[in-house]
């Protein structure tokens, strides 16, 4: 293969993030129905915030705090309990993306593969732990433990000392988020792989190393260069 580490992001490259299911399924634990507008509303606070996030203005623990601050007021619970409630449900209903799991299963034992996500820990070790993938991802560099997220350099070059900093031109980053994961590999000067499962056009001035649409032509281009 030509690469000796594959890295990758696991929100919507690994995993299916669906935060309008896992905020219906939370709040129905409060017995309220969270509606499609309500879900709207929501993500006009949440959007911004992980863009601040991205671009190092924001902690981990005040995006996680601020975006429930309405909801908090409404149901007088702290903004802590309906964070951790909402990233226990997403854990409930966690599922991998299509082609995942015979991804991984082919690649395991072939590369040393591992994980940058700027999702948050307590959701990506109990998803890992699920799906029967902890063991398979090593390192596991999470941007809230880090204090830096992608695409900022810092948890890239985090991420290579803990893998014995190996040459830059024999990794690879996949990942969904052109702006995060590919312009975050780029910054690191490693190689990227887009992963465009919704046929979206390419950011202007951001050009990945590949393109696919799904994680079966991602298995197919890895093997091909083996």
């Amino acid at each position: 293969m030509k690469y000796d580490w594959v890295l990758f992001d696991a929100d919507e490259t690994l995993f299916h993030f669906d935060a309008f299911k896992g905020l219906q399924l939370m709040f129905s634990r409060f017995n309220v129905e969270f509606t499609a507008a309500d879900f709207q509303q929501y993500q006009t606070v949440n959007k911004p915030l992980w863009v601040d996030y991205q671009d190092g203005k924001l902690s981990a623990k005040q995006l996680q705090n601020t975006r429930f601050e309405t909801w908090a007021h409404k149901l007088s619970v702290s903004t802590q309990r309906l964070n951790s409630d909402f990233l226990s449900a997403m854990a409930d209903i966690c599922t991998l993306l299509p082609g995942a799991q015979e991804l991984i299963d082919t690649l395991t034992g072939r590369v040393n593969m591992g994980i940058i996500t700027n999702g948050f820990t307590d959701l990506q070790t109990v998803r890992l732990e699920k799906v029967g993938f902890a063991e398979r991802f090593s390192p596991l560099v999470i941007s809230e433990q880090v204090g830096v997220a992608k695409p900022d350099v810092g948890i890239f070059d985090h991420a290579f000392s803990r893998m014995g900093n190996p040459a830059r031109d024999a990794i690879l980053m996949v990942g969904d988020n052109p702006h995060s994961d590919i312009q975050g590999g780029l910054n690191a000067g490693i190689h990227t792989c887009w992963l465009n499962r919704h046929g979206e056009s390419q950011p202007e001035g951001i050009t990945p190393h590949y393109e696919v649409c799904s994680l079966n032509e991602l298995q197919q281009l890895l093997l091909a260069s083996s």
